[in-house]
C-alpha cells in the first residue's frame, strides 16, 4: 500500500467512526416522524416527506420490482456512508446489485449500489444536485435519477467519470426516461408523477 493509499483509508476510517459517532448521537434525539435524516459534508440535514414525495419514491420501488422480481433489493432512507467528506447518505431510492450483502455492521457499501433516486426537497435540493452528485459520481454509481415534482422534471445522469457524470438527460413529466442503455435496462413513464 502506498503512503496516499493508506491516508486514504484513514480518512475514510475516520469519516466512518465520526459517521458512527453522530448517528447514535441522532439516534437519541427526538426526530419528528415523516422526516428523513441524513449527513452530507458533515451536515446534519432533516427533510419531511411529503405526499407527492413518497407517492414517487412508491411508484420507482414498483416500477423497480417490476423490471426485477419482487425479491429485488431495494432500500429507501438507508444510511450508506458514501465517497467524500462525512457523507452518510440516505438515497430516497437505491438498487443494490443482485448479489450485494451488507457487512458486520448491517450497512451496505456503495460499491453495491446501481441505481439512486432522489426526489427533490424544497431545502435540501441543492445537495442533490451539488454534492450528492459528485458522491454519487465518486462512487460510479452507473444511474443516478433527480425527480422533482416542483419543476415536473426528471434529470437522469449516467457514465460516472472523474466525480462527475459525462451524461444529463432532462425530461418533463408525462415523458419517458429512457435507461434501457444502463443496468436497469427499462424505461420509466413519468405521466402519473404527482407535482408538488
Amino acid at each position: 500500500m502506498t503512503v496516499l493509499e493508506d491516508r486514504i483509508t484513514m480518512a475514510e476510517s475516520d469519516n466512518t467512526r465520526w459517521l458512527d459517532d453522530m448517528f447514535e448521537r441522532l439516534e437519541k434525539m427526538p426526530v419528528p416522524e415523516g422526516y428523513k435524516v441524513e449527513i452530507v459534508e458533515g451536515a446534519v440535514y432533516m427533510s419531511p416527506q411529503r405526499n407527492a414525495h413518497w407517492q414517487i419514491i412508491l411508484t420507482l420501488i414498483k416500477v423497480l420490482m417490476g423490471r426485477f422480481g419482487t425479491d429485488v433489493q431495494v432500500v429507501s432512507d438507508v444510511r450508506i456512508d458514501f465517497p467524500g467528506y462525512r457523507n452518510g447518505l440516505a438515497p430516497d431510492v437505491a438498487k443494490l446489485r443482485d448479489d450485494a450483502a451488507p457487512d458486520a455492521k448491517g450497512r451496505w457499501s456503495p460499491e453495491d449500489v446501481e441505481f439512486v433516486a432522489e426526489v427533490i426537497s424544497k431545502d435540501t435540493a441543492r445537495n442533490d444536485y451539488g454534492p450528492k452528485k459528485t458522491s454519487y459520481a465518486l462512487a460510479e454509481i452507473p444511474v443516478y435519477l433527480i425527480v422533482d415534482p416542483y419543476l415536473g422534471k426528471c434529470r437522469l445522469f449516467t457514465q460516472p467519470k472523474d466525480g462527475d457524470y459525462l451524461t444529463d438527460t432532462s425530461v418533463t413529466f408525462g415523458g419517458e426516461v429512457d435507461m434501457t442503455t444502463t443496468p436497469l435496462g427499462l424505461t420509466l413513464k413519468t405521466d402519473d408523477f404527482p407535482r408538488d
